[in-house]
């Protein structure tokens, strides 16, 4: 055994020479070539503070302390002034682009499951002016069927192009858009449609024939469903009382002369844009209202923090656009003359799930430079590459460590490492089409260690956001140049962060060394309120003696001394045990989340018990490999439910949490493994793929009574 690690070390000499030649003849020229010195003085200097001396004070933006930033093209305020922008400079670019389906098959799986393949081809592109034309067409082919001005629409549609097209001819005629996630159930999409009363829906047909059909009957506003596919259905199946439209034969209608003449009428930036149905993490969804000016300020603050956004770039777009965070991005790469390529979680890379072995990923065809992602996603991905670095040989395995190793140091000091981008890197950046310039994550805090492992793997930074719906998805971004983790940056120039004492939880702004408190957000972005919801607007929002709105968000930040922030907890994920300590369940679930053998995990605990549970969704690959170990054998469901099972995974909770210094008291103590994933369609988490612990407590209600030692 010891003469095999020698000559391992022997072999791996040169390794270690080359590093060393390199970090010689290299870094130099390197440093001074790429003006490190400046980006690093960039990443340390003072990026905010606060207005005043006064404990309490906002902290604003240091480039804007004397006054908010509202827009940054002149005469811009609306959002359909921003494409007409857009239009008059980059007409004949690519603007939206859908990649074409050659074929469908239908897979058998191992566990009997059918799963439907994709063969894709390539991006079809419309230009802006395409786009133009058929928004021109969409408004008046809507005002033909009666649609007037400051009347509102519904949404209620997977992410693609017609998505985006429906909402800038929205935008432009002056018609409030009302938006619902595509994975909203029966109840919830009932219960928004009722709610906002709109006659007017936009839908596709899978939608139409899978939710909308059963629900139909409950809802007695809408007259007309538009529907996006060029596809026939039969109208028999539904209430005689509506009138139902492909979205081409709305298009047709107003191409007709007797339509021509239709003018839009333009919005004012006081005029209503948005009414956006959050994805209801606790409870019903709540519909919030975003006029245009507010959605103009949000965006100007994001895009500052994105270097050089232009018509260079290409955007790949697959998140929810129905979430504030991929709306606002797609509005602000129109803007800038980004072109976007539609894509879908499950046919992002080549290893997507609806991808036919073989076949091409969205991410390598397209090869987008610029991606915004929900840090569930990124946790897969690097789960699922260190999954990869497990199968190499020792050599492999042990060049990758040295690489990764050596570059997370160079990273940490402001510096980068190009040849172990080059020949270390490529084929993990290939994943993502190997041309990813910059990274969003919001929804959610990211992990340090996956913020750096996409930093060191994926070769470019990752940006870290916070914001709500609530906020136009505007709070704060870090910048690119900063190379710190597990904060989300200082706040954007359209807004200022103010933090108020929440003594119960025990945060205060006379906290030491740095002050702490519930993250208030104050600016033009602040919304206007939660949607026929008086009594919950009033208790969240409010207006200060300046006319300014501020937002109460629920979660606890702390300030550091160069003005950034860093989400440290919520106020709703407090629980007090019966000995009276209190339990953050998302710090808990945030540190254990670097368990190898975990996917994901909801923490629970109850105020009148001593401990804390957990459910866990296990990473199946890992858990299987222990399993044969333990030689226990049987179904995927038989391995979840064996008390050995649970036992080992506790035993890696407890490793994981003493590494990350949990409290003894914080530490779950008794665990229940869900062999199904968490998925939007399950109804257990958001589209953002957040914990919807309502939900997930009612799911596990007998395993709570068990695990409390109920019966």
């Amino acid at each position: 055994m010891k003469l095999r690690l020698e000559v391992r070390a022997i072999l791996l000499l040169p390794v270690y020479l080359l590093i060393y030649v390199y970090s010689m003849l290299v870094f130099i020229p390197w440093y001074f070539l790429t003006d490190v010195k400046k980006k690093k003085a960039m990443a340390k200097r003072l990026k905010a503070k606060p207005t005043s001396d006064k404990p309490g004070s906002p902290y604003r933006s240091v480039t804007h302390l004397d006054s908010l930033a509202h827009i940054n093209i002149p005469g811009a305020d609306t959002l359909d002034k921003l494409f007409d922008h857009a239009l008059a400079k980059f007409a004949k670019k690519d603007c939206l682009g859908t990649r074409e389906v050659l074929s469908e098959e239908n897979e058998m799986q191992p566990n009997g499951k059918v799963f439907k393949k994709l063969i894709l081809g390539t991006y079809r592109w419309l230009s802006y002016e395409e786009v133009h034309e058929k928004m021109n067409r969409l408004g008046r082919g809507m005002t033909a069927l009666g649609l007037t001005p400051k009347s509102t629409v519904v949404i209620f549609c997977e992410t693609r192009a017609e998505w985006m097209i429906m909402a800038l001819t929205c935008f432009k005629y002056n018609f409030p858009l009302i938006t619902l996630y595509a994975t909203l159930g029966e109840e919830a999409v009932t219960y928004g449609l009722n709610e906002c009363e709109a006659a007017y829906l936009v839908t596709s047909v899978e939608l139409l024939e899978s939710k909308l059909k059963t629900a139909l009957p409950q809802v007695s506003c809408l007259k007309h469903i538009i529907y996006v596919d060029n596809k026939s259905i039969n109208k028999a199946d539904y209430p005689e009382t509506l009138e139902i439209h492909s979205m081409q034969t709305v298009e047709e209608m107003g191409a007709k002369p007797e339509n021509t003449s239709i003018l839009p009428s333009r919005p004012a930036p006081s005029d209503l844009a948005l009414v956006m149905y959050t994805s209801g993490s606790t409870g019903r969804p709540k519909g919030v209202m975003m006029v245009h000016k507010n959605l103009i300020a949000g965006m100007t603050g994001q895009c500052e923090r994105i270097p050089g956004l232009g018509s260079k770039d290409t955007y790949i777009g697959y998140l929810p656009l129905a979430h504030v965070l991929e709306l606002t991005a797609e509005i602000s790469c129109i803007t800038y003359g980004c072109r976007i390529g539609y894509s879908s979680p499950l046919t992002l890379s080549d290893q997507s799930s609806k991808i036919k072995k073989g076949s091409k990923g969205d991410c390598t065809v397209l090869r987008p430079t610029l991606m915004a992602a929900v840090p569930e996603i990124m946790d897969r991905i690097y789960k699922n590459v260190m999954s990869k670095v497990q199968e190499m040989n020792y050599i492999q395995r042990t060049l990758f460590k040295i690489g990764y190793d050596y570059k997370l140091e160079q990273i940490k000091r402001g510096y980068d490492a190009p040849l172990c981008n080059v020949l270390l890197f490529k084929k993990v950046k290939a994943l993502l089409g190997g041309n990813i310039r910059m990274m969003l994550s919001g929804g959610a805090p990211l992990s340090p260690q996956t913020q750096r492992f996409m930093n060191i793997c994926f070769c470019c930074p990752v940006g870290q956001g916070y914001g709500l719906t609530e906020t136009c998805g505007a709070g704060t971004i870090t910048e690119a140049t900063d190379y710190s983790t597990g904060k989300v940056g200082a706040p954007l120039i359209c807004c200022e962060i103010k933090l108020k004492d929440w003594q119960e939880g025990g945060y205060t702004n006379k906290d030491k060394p740095n002050p702490r408190g519930e993250i208030v957000i104050g600016g033009p972005n602040v919304s206007m309120g939660y949607f026929k919801n008086e009594e919950k607007t009033t208790e969240d929002f409010s207006v200060d003696e300046n006319g300014q709105r501020w937002f109460c968000t629920g979660d606890i930040g702390e300030f550091h001394p160069d003005g950034s922030l860093q989400i440290i907890d919520r106020k709703k994920d407090l629980v007090k045990l019966q000995a009276g300590e209190y339990v953050s369940l998302g710090k808990v679930e945030a540190a254990l989340k670097n368990c190898p053998l975990i996917d994901n995990i909801c923490a629970y605990a109850k105020s009148d018990q001593s401990y804390v549970i957990s459910f866990v969704v296990p990473n199946q690959k890992r858990l299987t490999a222990l399993a044969e170990q333990k030689g226990i054998s049987g179904t995927w469901v038989d391995i979840c439910n064996n008390p050995t099972m649970e036992a080992e995974v506790l035993r890696e909770i407890k490793e994981v949490a003493n590494k990350m210094k949990l409290e003894r008291f914080e530490i779950p103590i008794k665990v229940r493994l869900s062999p199904e994933p968490w998925t939007p369609e399950t109804g257990l988490v958001t589209d953002a793929f957040k914990l919807k612990r309502k939900e997930l407590k009612n799911h596990y209600l007998n395993d709570i009574e068990r695990m409390y030692g109920g019966k």
